[in-house]
């Protein structure tokens, strides 16, 4: 493995872990009613759980059928949820 792929892959593991704990605390904070919060975002937190790992979980299947390194199977399926969780970031912290 190239040691510039595997810097990229940490990076992009940082970032999701990032924006993960940034999600995490506002939805925390809009539980709490210590900001605004739209009707039925509880629910919407544990309904696109199963879809989001379903997407990685196809995406790295498909990647590791394709012949691909352990590196690009992790990649292939971090990049759903990736979509998801920034998505969700740039969402609440409207």
């Amino acid at each position: 493995m190239n040691p510039l792929t595997l810097m990229t892959l940490n990076a992009n593991l940082a970032k999701l872990m990032i924006d993960t704990q940034a999600v995490m605390t506002l939805r925390l904070l809009g539980m709490a009613g210590a900001l605004p919060q739209t009707r039925g975002e509880n629910a919407r937190m544990v309904n696109e759980k199963g879809p989001a790992m379903a997407k990685a979980y196809q995406a790295a299947t498909k990647a590791a059928f394709a012949g691909g390194t352990p590196d690009q199977i992790f990649s292939a399926a971090m990049v759903p949820v990736s979509k998801k969780v920034r998505a969700n970031r740039k969402r609440l912290s409207k």
